[in-house]
């Protein structure tokens, strides 16, 4: 393989912490496994299944999968094609595409084994290539599965966004369905003992897992999840820049969140070339995206396409999003989308000129983390914010990890008292203090919205805060059913007789 298409697949494995791959078909199967399963793993899609889950690899060579991926946007950091596919983002690497004959099968299982990466007509045996590379690049085996090859064409399609284009009579797609299977038997006998240990995941003879089993396996208790519509607390999954600028990360890490009951997720923008110094920027730094620090912060910045994409996801998953806004081109930017909320994070609570503009000129809630500050800035905010619709006055400590300490959520309690002369201000917490307890204290003491760090497994070149809950394990869904444990505990504050008591000796009368 070319030294430019190891390079970029070592890169985008890179950005995972696990050692599974997920390889994506199109069977109707893949419409029962929720978007939480494939949250944390490489996925390689085949044709236009990305439609049904955002692949970080997508292989095709049939013309009919540029109108398919036109219809609803290129969302794969990487195609590998051997058409003239010209995606609005993403990378491209062309490969020549081997026909299927009686003579090349033979050769094609071969090529399973080499390094003579090709476009095969039998698309997953090009998808395996490209899982032995990244196994390569990791240095260990990888867990592959493989969901969506039901090899039942009378069953039809997954569900995509949009019509589906695959062109061909139904038994001539029924002829190359039975054809694929077995050339799946060959790469499951030929890839015994390699670096790749296959799963086919489906109903077949050979099929090591069923559906049902690799979503009890990846999300056991799936079917207890919290109900985001009926709590006072708000809790939001703070992303800051983890999704790395990439669309399909960032698509996982919300699916994630809003599965495990979040009611925000939340991002941040700060305009690169102003917020940082020129010696900031050319210093060096080492990350898939270059070699400085500007080449890093680049990437990691969501474009307007970036947020739109945000947006119209939120709105079909039932969430809401918001920002971080640290600058005021930053200010002017999000403000376009009309976001619920603003966030004025503690970084920057010495930029007083700022901070006033946005008082000034912002029309929606503020939350306004008061780290690193002190009661001459709470008198300050009062004051410049009197005219904001609501103040989320959120208590933080910014050293990560917060030592329990000094976290001081008696803080919280002081801004529950504030709330109740002002009925703007909205107490809250941002937890940079390890696991939940510190956020259900936060939630006794009158926080109505918590916020905590999360992120999509570790890499080794981006830095991640201690406290951030990995998104591709079950912490984070359990961050949240402590906070809503202790929301129920902490009740109401009038005293009242609860269904629940009863008088064991009743008075009676004379």
């Amino acid at each position: 393989m070319t030294d430019s298409f190891s390079n970029r697949v070592g890169a985008i494995a890179s950005t995972y912490g696990t050692d599974t791959i997920f390889i994506l078909g199109k069977g109707p199967s893949a419409d029962r496994i929720p978007s939480e399963v494939y949250a944390g793993s490489l996925v390689i899609g085949i044709n236009d299944a990305e439609r049904i889950y955002p692949a970080d690899v997508t292989i095709f060579h049939g013309d009919w999968v540029k109108t398919a991926l036109a219809e609803t946007g290129a969302r794969a950091q990487l195609y590998l094609t051997s058409t003239d596919f010209r995606p609005a983002q993403g990378e491209v690497f062309r490969a020549p595409h081997i026909s299927l004959g009686q003579e090349s099968a033979d050769l094609m299982v071969q090529r399973l084994l080499s390094d003579d990466f090709a476009i095969e007509d039998v698309l997953f045996m090009s998808a395996l290539q490209v899982a032995r590379e990244v196994a390569r690049h990791r240095g260990r085996p990888q867990q592959v599965y493989m969901v969506g090859f039901d090899f039942q064409p009378e069953l039809g399609y997954a569900q995509v966004d949009g019509a589906h284009y695959e062109t061909g009579d139904d038994q001539t797609r029924a002829m190359m369905i039975g054809m694929q299977e077995n050339f799946l038997l060959n790469a499951l006998y030929t890839l015994q003992g390699s670096a790749l240990n296959v799963t086919h995941v489906g109903s077949r003879a050979y099929s090591r897992l069923s559906v049902d089993d690799l979503v009890e396996m990846f999300l056991p208790d799936v079917h207890d999840r919290p109900d985001r519509t009926s709590w006072a607390v708000s809790i939001v999954a703070e992303i800051t820049t983890n999704h790395f600028g990439d669309l399909g990360r960032l698509e996982r890490m919300v699916r994630a969140a809003a599965a495990a009951g979040a009611d925000y997720v939340k991002v941040q923008k700060r305009d690169v070339e102003t917020f940082y110094t020129r010696e900031q920027l050319d210093a060096p730094y080492r990350s898939p995206f270059g070699t400085t620090f500007a080449d890093y912060r680049h990437q990691l910045e969501l474009s307007a396409e970036g947020f739109r994409f945000l947006d119209a996801l939120c709105k079909r998953l039932g969430i809401q999003w918001f920002a971080s806004v640290l600058d005021e081109p930053s200010y002017r930017f999000v403000m376009q989308f009309a976001p619920p909320l603003v966030k004025l994070p503690s970084t920057i609570s010495e930029h007083t000129d700022y901070l006033s503009h946005v008082a000034q000129d912002c029309r929606c809630g503020i939350v306004l983390s008061t780290g690193m500050t002190d009661r001459t800035y709470e008198n300050w905010v009062l004051k410049t914010f009197a005219h904001a619709p609501q103040l989320y006055l959120m208590q933080a400590n910014s050293a990560y990890p917060t030592p329990p300490s000094d976290a001081n959520i008696g803080v919280v309690r002081h801004y529950d008292r504030l709330s109740k002369a002002d009925p703007r201000i909205v107490p809250a917490y941002s937890s940079h203090d390890p696991g939940w307890f510190g956020s259900a204290m936060a939630v006794a003491a009158g926080a109505r919205m918590v916020e905590k760090h999360v992120k999509l497994g570790n890499t080794d070149w981006a830095h991640f805060d201690a406290v951030a809950l990995d998104l591709t394990t079950p912490a984070f869904r359990d961050y949240v059913g402590k906070v809503r444990e202790a929301e129920v505990i902490v009740g109401a504050e009038e005293k009242a007789i609860a269904p629940s008591e009863h008088h064991k000796y009743r008075r009676t009368s004379a």
